[in-house]
Protein backbone atom coordinates (compact mmCIF):
# COMPACT_ATOMS: atom_id res chain seq x y z
CA UNK A 1 0.00 0.00 0.00
CA UNK A 2 1.02 3.38 -0.72
CA UNK A 3 2.58 5.48 2.08
CA UNK A 4 2.24 9.12 3.31
CA UNK A 5 5.19 10.61 4.70
CA UNK A 6 6.73 14.00 5.52
CA UNK A 7 9.22 15.67 3.14
CA UNK A 8 10.65 19.02 1.93
CA UNK A 9 8.97 20.24 -1.26
CA UNK A 10 10.26 23.47 -3.16
CA UNK A 11 6.72 24.59 -4.59
CA UNK A 12 8.21 27.57 -7.06
CA UNK A 13 10.59 29.43 -8.13
CA UNK A 14 12.80 31.03 -5.52
CA UNK A 15 9.32 30.54 -3.32
CA UNK A 16 9.90 29.26 0.67
CA UNK A 17 10.70 25.49 0.90
CA UNK A 18 7.74 23.60 3.06
CA UNK A 19 7.54 20.58 4.73
CA UNK A 20 4.57 18.92 3.23
CA UNK A 21 3.15 15.19 3.12
CA UNK A 22 3.88 13.15 -0.14
CA UNK A 23 2.76 9.56 -0.95
CA UNK A 24 5.19 6.67 -2.14
CA UNK A 25 3.99 4.01 -4.12
CA UNK A 26 5.63 0.63 -2.99
CA UNK A 27 8.25 -0.14 -4.83
CA UNK A 28 7.81 -1.51 -8.76
CA UNK A 29 10.02 -3.48 -10.53
CA UNK A 30 13.75 -2.56 -10.34
CA UNK A 31 12.80 0.16 -7.28
CA UNK A 32 13.45 0.33 -3.71
CA UNK A 33 11.88 2.25 -0.85
CA UNK A 34 14.51 3.93 1.43
CA UNK A 35 14.12 4.74 5.08
CA UNK A 36 16.02 8.25 5.15
CA UNK A 37 18.17 8.50 7.75
CA UNK A 38 20.58 11.57 7.46
CA UNK A 39 20.61 13.78 4.19
CA UNK A 40 23.08 16.72 3.61
CA UNK A 41 21.62 20.34 2.05
CA UNK A 42 23.79 20.32 -1.20
CA UNK A 43 24.19 23.82 -3.16
CA UNK A 44 22.62 21.77 -5.53
CA UNK A 45 18.99 21.73 -3.93
CA UNK A 46 19.15 25.55 -3.99
CA UNK A 47 19.96 25.38 -7.45
CA UNK A 48 16.75 23.48 -8.09
CA UNK A 49 14.46 25.88 -5.42
CA UNK A 50 16.09 28.82 -7.44
CA UNK A 51 15.07 27.38 -10.70
CA UNK A 52 18.25 26.88 -11.71
CA UNK A 53 17.80 23.09 -12.91
CA UNK A 54 14.77 23.09 -15.06
CA UNK A 55 11.01 24.44 -14.40
CA UNK A 56 9.49 20.77 -13.43
CA UNK A 57 8.26 22.37 -10.00
CA UNK A 58 7.20 20.76 -7.39
CA UNK A 59 10.72 19.38 -6.80
CA UNK A 60 10.95 17.25 -3.79
CA UNK A 61 14.47 18.49 -2.65
CA UNK A 62 17.40 16.71 -0.83
CA UNK A 63 19.95 13.78 -2.83
CA UNK A 64 22.79 12.99 -0.57
CA UNK A 65 21.63 10.86 1.46
CA UNK A 66 21.79 7.37 3.47
CA UNK A 67 19.71 5.35 4.60
CA UNK A 68 18.01 1.56 5.50
CA UNK A 69 16.31 -0.38 2.73
CA UNK A 70 12.34 -0.88 3.70
CA UNK A 71 11.35 -2.66 0.70
CA UNK A 72 12.25 -3.93 -2.82
CA UNK A 73 10.36 -4.51 -6.13
CA UNK A 74 10.48 -7.78 -8.45
CA UNK A 75 13.95 -7.91 -9.99
CA UNK A 76 15.94 -6.43 -7.35
CA UNK A 77 18.63 -8.65 -6.21
CA UNK A 78 21.55 -6.00 -5.14
CA UNK A 79 20.10 -4.93 -2.37
CA UNK A 80 17.49 -6.07 0.56
CA UNK A 81 15.81 -5.20 3.21
CA UNK A 82 17.70 -4.07 5.97
CA UNK A 83 20.43 -2.97 4.02
CA UNK A 84 22.48 0.69 4.92
CA UNK A 85 23.05 2.00 2.01
CA UNK A 86 24.39 5.40 0.39
CA UNK A 87 21.87 6.44 -2.40
CA UNK A 88 23.85 7.90 -5.56
CA UNK A 89 22.37 9.83 -8.82
CA UNK A 90 24.32 7.78 -11.34
CA UNK A 91 22.36 4.43 -11.00
CA UNK A 92 24.72 2.50 -13.97
CA UNK A 93 22.74 0.67 -16.51
CA UNK A 94 25.69 -1.34 -17.50
CA UNK A 95 24.35 -1.57 -21.65
CA UNK A 96 25.05 1.85 -22.71
CA UNK A 97 28.23 2.07 -24.68
CA UNK A 98 30.30 3.08 -21.74
CA UNK A 99 29.21 0.49 -19.88
CA UNK A 100 30.31 -2.12 -22.14
CA UNK A 101 33.65 -0.87 -22.71
CA UNK A 102 34.44 -0.83 -19.16
CA UNK A 103 33.58 2.74 -17.78
CA UNK A 104 31.16 2.76 -16.46
CA UNK A 105 31.44 5.82 -14.54
CA UNK A 106 30.70 8.19 -17.96
CA UNK A 107 27.45 5.87 -18.46
CA UNK A 108 24.95 7.75 -20.52
CA UNK A 109 22.05 5.91 -19.45
CA UNK A 110 21.72 5.93 -15.47
CA UNK A 111 18.46 5.62 -14.67
CA UNK A 112 15.63 6.54 -12.17
CA UNK A 113 12.45 5.10 -10.62
CA UNK A 114 10.02 5.08 -12.88
CA UNK A 115 6.80 5.56 -10.45
CA UNK A 116 6.09 9.02 -9.35
CA UNK A 117 6.17 10.19 -5.41
CA UNK A 118 3.14 12.95 -5.10
CA UNK A 119 1.37 15.01 -2.87
CA UNK A 120 -1.99 13.71 -1.54
CA UNK A 121 -3.83 15.61 -4.26
CA UNK A 122 -1.76 13.36 -7.15
CA UNK A 123 0.57 16.24 -7.93
CA UNK A 124 3.73 14.29 -9.23
CA UNK A 125 6.79 15.87 -7.72
CA UNK A 126 10.07 16.10 -9.94
CA UNK A 127 12.94 14.32 -6.88
CA UNK A 128 15.84 16.29 -7.06
CA UNK A 129 18.55 14.40 -9.18
CA UNK A 130 16.26 11.83 -9.04
CA UNK A 131 16.33 11.07 -5.53
CA UNK A 132 14.33 13.65 -3.13
CA UNK A 133 15.85 12.92 0.05
CA UNK A 134 14.49 15.58 2.25
CA UNK A 135 12.06 13.36 3.62
CA UNK A 136 11.38 10.45 5.66
CA UNK A 137 11.35 7.76 2.85
CA UNK A 138 12.09 7.73 -0.91
CA UNK A 139 11.51 6.16 -3.86
CA UNK A 140 14.32 5.30 -6.06
CA UNK A 141 15.81 2.87 -8.58
CA UNK A 142 17.75 0.06 -6.78
CA UNK A 143 20.43 1.26 -8.86
CA UNK A 144 21.31 3.95 -6.60
CA UNK A 145 21.36 2.06 -3.47
CA UNK A 146 25.26 1.18 -2.56
CA UNK A 147 25.32 -1.07 0.20
CA UNK A 148 27.60 0.17 3.10
CA UNK A 149 29.19 -0.74 6.66
CA UNK A 150 26.47 0.43 9.20
CA UNK A 151 28.85 0.79 11.84
CA UNK A 152 29.48 4.34 9.85
CA UNK A 153 27.08 7.59 11.09
CA UNK A 154 24.44 7.92 8.70
CA UNK A 155 25.43 12.18 8.41
CA UNK A 156 28.48 10.93 7.84
CA UNK A 157 27.63 8.20 5.12
CA UNK A 158 25.05 10.44 3.33
CA UNK A 159 27.89 12.66 2.25
CA UNK A 160 29.31 10.28 -0.29
CA UNK A 161 26.55 11.15 -2.07
CA UNK A 162 27.07 14.04 -3.50
CA UNK A 163 29.76 16.65 -2.43
CA UNK A 164 32.28 14.91 -0.92
CA UNK A 165 32.65 11.89 -3.53
CA UNK A 166 32.53 15.02 -6.20
CA UNK A 167 35.52 16.47 -4.70
CA UNK A 168 37.58 13.44 -3.81
CA UNK A 169 36.98 12.00 -7.29
CA UNK A 170 38.20 15.32 -9.00
CA UNK A 171 41.54 14.73 -7.20
CA UNK A 172 41.84 10.79 -7.42
CA UNK A 173 39.68 9.84 -10.25
CA UNK A 174 39.50 12.62 -12.44
CA UNK A 175 42.76 14.56 -11.96
CA UNK A 176 44.79 11.43 -11.32
CA UNK A 177 46.31 13.78 -8.45
CA UNK A 178 49.67 11.63 -7.56
CA UNK A 179 52.51 11.32 -5.29
CA UNK A 180 54.52 14.34 -4.99
CA UNK A 181 52.57 16.50 -7.48
CA UNK A 182 51.49 19.82 -6.52
CA UNK A 183 47.65 21.03 -7.02
CA UNK A 184 46.07 24.10 -6.63
CA UNK A 185 42.24 24.06 -5.38
CA UNK A 186 40.17 27.13 -6.48
CA UNK A 187 36.89 27.61 -4.28
CA UNK A 188 37.34 25.83 -0.39
CA UNK A 189 33.11 24.76 -0.08
CA UNK A 190 32.59 21.41 0.77
CA UNK A 191 33.50 20.04 -2.85
CA UNK A 192 36.40 22.21 -2.80
CA UNK A 193 37.67 20.76 0.14
CA UNK A 194 36.90 17.31 -0.70
CA UNK A 195 39.19 18.02 -3.35
CA UNK A 196 42.12 19.03 -0.64
CA UNK A 197 41.70 15.40 1.06
CA UNK A 198 41.31 13.51 -2.25
CA UNK A 199 44.50 15.38 -3.22
CA UNK A 200 46.61 14.38 0.12
CA UNK A 201 44.99 10.93 0.45
CA UNK A 202 46.72 10.49 -2.96
CA UNK A 203 49.87 11.68 -1.79
CA UNK A 204 50.23 15.28 -3.27
CA UNK A 205 53.34 17.15 -2.23
CA UNK A 206 52.20 20.74 -1.99
CA UNK A 207 47.93 21.52 -2.33
CA UNK A 208 47.24 25.36 -2.28
CA UNK A 209 43.66 26.58 -1.57
CA UNK A 210 42.59 29.42 -2.96
CA UNK A 211 39.19 31.18 -2.07
CA UNK A 212 38.06 34.62 -1.20
CA UNK A 213 36.82 33.73 2.33
CA UNK A 214 39.63 33.42 5.14
CA UNK A 215 37.38 31.24 7.02
CA UNK A 216 36.99 28.68 4.33
CA UNK A 217 40.70 29.04 3.84
CA UNK A 218 41.09 28.18 7.45
CA UNK A 219 39.02 24.81 7.04
CA UNK A 220 41.00 24.17 3.64
CA UNK A 221 44.25 24.13 6.02
CA UNK A 222 42.21 21.58 8.89
CA UNK A 223 41.29 19.55 5.69
CA UNK A 224 45.42 19.25 4.70
CA UNK A 225 45.51 22.21 2.32
CA UNK A 226 49.46 23.40 2.98
CA UNK A 227 49.37 26.41 1.41
CA UNK A 228 46.19 29.14 1.26
CA UNK A 229 45.82 32.48 -1.07
CA UNK A 230 42.66 34.87 -0.49
CA UNK A 231 42.23 35.71 -4.12
CA UNK A 232 40.54 38.63 -3.24
CA UNK A 233 43.32 40.18 -1.80
CA UNK A 234 46.37 38.61 -4.25
CA UNK A 235 46.40 37.41 -7.88
CA UNK A 236 45.82 33.87 -7.32
CA UNK A 237 47.51 32.77 -10.83
CA UNK A 238 50.87 34.40 -9.26
CA UNK A 239 50.76 33.69 -6.06
CA UNK A 240 50.41 29.71 -7.38
CA UNK A 241 53.43 30.38 -9.53
CA UNK A 242 55.00 31.97 -7.00
CA UNK A 243 54.43 28.32 -4.79
CA UNK A 244 55.58 26.27 -7.55
CA UNK A 245 59.08 27.58 -8.89
CA UNK A 246 57.10 29.61 -11.21
CA UNK A 247 56.12 26.57 -13.47
CA UNK A 248 52.42 26.30 -12.07
CA UNK A 249 50.36 23.12 -10.41
CA UNK A 250 50.58 19.63 -11.91
CA UNK A 251 46.75 19.70 -11.16
CA UNK A 252 44.64 22.64 -10.72
CA UNK A 253 40.66 21.83 -9.08
CA UNK A 254 37.97 24.60 -10.29
CA UNK A 255 35.33 23.84 -7.65
CA UNK A 256 33.39 27.06 -8.23
CA UNK A 257 32.32 26.52 -11.97
CA UNK A 258 32.75 30.12 -12.90
CA UNK A 259 34.22 31.67 -16.21
CA UNK A 260 37.16 33.74 -14.59
CA UNK A 261 38.24 31.43 -12.07
CA UNK A 262 38.49 28.79 -14.74
CA UNK A 263 40.64 30.50 -16.55
CA UNK A 264 42.71 31.62 -13.24
CA UNK A 265 42.95 27.60 -13.30
CA UNK A 266 43.78 27.39 -17.00
CA UNK A 267 47.22 29.88 -16.74
CA UNK A 268 47.74 28.68 -13.18
CA UNK A 269 48.56 25.10 -14.14
CA UNK A 270 52.04 23.94 -15.81
CA UNK A 271 52.69 23.38 -19.19
CA UNK A 272 51.48 19.83 -19.92
CA UNK A 273 49.61 20.40 -16.88
CA UNK A 274 45.51 19.18 -15.85
CA UNK A 275 42.68 21.33 -15.23
CA UNK A 276 39.65 19.60 -13.65
CA UNK A 277 36.08 21.37 -13.64
CA UNK A 278 34.19 20.35 -10.99
CA UNK A 279 32.27 23.54 -10.00
CA UNK A 280 28.62 23.64 -11.81
CA UNK A 281 28.38 26.31 -14.25
CA UNK A 282 25.10 27.97 -14.91
CA UNK A 283 23.46 27.49 -18.69
CA UNK A 284 24.34 31.08 -19.40
CA UNK A 285 28.09 31.25 -18.82
CA UNK A 286 30.38 31.73 -22.20
CA UNK A 287 34.06 30.94 -21.46
CA UNK A 288 36.74 32.63 -24.11
CA UNK A 289 40.35 31.59 -24.28
CA UNK A 290 42.85 31.94 -27.20
CA UNK A 291 42.49 29.12 -28.97
CA UNK A 292 46.84 29.96 -29.11
CA UNK A 293 47.27 29.26 -25.65
CA UNK A 294 44.96 25.68 -25.01
CA UNK A 295 47.03 24.41 -27.71
CA UNK A 296 50.28 25.77 -26.94
CA UNK A 297 50.02 24.87 -23.10
CA UNK A 298 49.31 21.21 -23.86
CA UNK A 299 47.40 19.01 -20.55
CA UNK A 300 44.36 18.19 -20.05
CA UNK A 301 41.04 19.98 -19.84
CA UNK A 302 38.82 17.70 -18.20
CA UNK A 303 35.38 18.06 -16.55
CA UNK A 304 34.65 16.03 -13.43
CA UNK A 305 30.86 14.17 -13.04
CA UNK A 306 30.23 13.19 -9.71
CA UNK A 307 34.02 13.08 -9.35
CA UNK A 308 33.60 10.31 -11.92
CA UNK A 309 33.00 7.55 -9.83
CA UNK A 310 31.40 4.27 -9.74
CA UNK A 311 29.97 4.34 -6.32
CA UNK A 312 29.74 0.70 -6.26
CA UNK A 313 33.84 0.84 -6.14
CA UNK A 314 34.12 4.47 -4.77
CA UNK A 315 31.70 4.39 -1.56
CA UNK A 316 32.88 1.22 0.34
CA UNK A 317 36.27 2.10 0.05
CA UNK A 318 35.72 5.74 1.08
CA UNK A 319 33.81 4.71 4.04
CA UNK A 320 36.78 2.46 4.91
CA UNK A 321 39.17 4.94 5.33
CA UNK A 322 37.09 7.04 7.02
CA UNK A 323 36.80 4.01 9.94
CA UNK A 324 40.30 3.37 9.65
CA UNK A 325 40.88 7.12 10.67
CA UNK A 326 42.78 8.16 7.70
CA UNK A 327 40.32 10.25 6.38
CA UNK A 328 37.86 12.16 8.34
CA UNK A 329 34.72 12.63 6.74
CA UNK A 330 32.95 13.62 10.07
CA UNK A 331 34.59 17.04 9.40
CA UNK A 332 32.45 18.24 7.13
CA UNK A 333 29.42 17.92 9.40
CA UNK A 334 28.59 21.39 10.54
CA UNK A 335 25.37 21.03 12.03
CA UNK A 336 22.68 18.65 12.57
CA UNK A 337 18.77 19.82 11.58
CA UNK A 338 15.44 19.09 11.07
CA UNK A 339 13.50 19.11 7.62
CA UNK A 340 11.54 22.03 8.79
CA UNK A 341 15.25 23.82 9.05
CA UNK A 342 15.94 23.06 5.16
CA UNK A 343 14.91 27.30 4.29
CA UNK A 344 17.45 28.19 7.49
CA UNK A 345 19.96 26.22 6.16
CA UNK A 346 19.97 27.23 2.73
CA UNK A 347 20.74 30.84 4.42
CA UNK A 348 23.11 29.41 6.13
CA UNK A 349 24.64 28.56 2.50
CA UNK A 350 24.26 32.21 1.37
CA UNK A 351 26.57 33.31 4.17
CA UNK A 352 29.14 30.91 3.53
CA UNK A 353 29.76 29.43 7.15
CA UNK A 354 28.60 25.87 7.04
CA UNK A 355 30.19 23.06 5.14
CA UNK A 356 26.86 21.10 5.27
CA UNK A 357 23.99 21.10 7.29
CA UNK A 358 22.52 17.78 7.57
CA UNK A 359 18.93 16.61 7.85
CA UNK A 360 18.55 14.12 10.37
CA UNK A 361 15.23 12.12 11.18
Amino acid sequence: MPQQVQGVVAPGRNEPVRVETIVIPDPGPGEAVVKIQACGVCHTDLHYKQGGINDEFPFLLGHEAAGVVESVGDGVTDVAPGDFVILNWRAVCGQCRACLRGRPWYCFATHNARQKMTLPDGTELSPALGIGAFAEKTLVAAGQCTKVDPAVAPEVAGLLGCGVMAGIGAAINTGNVGRGDTVAVIGCGGVGDAAVVGSRLAGAARIIAVDIDDRKLAKATEMGATHTVNSRTTDPVEAIRELTGGFGADVVIEAVGRPETYEQAFYARDLAGTVVLVGVPTPDMKLELPLLDVFGRGGALKSSWYGDCLPSRDFPMLIDLHQQGRIDLGAFVTETIGLGDVEKAFARMHEGDVLRSVVVL
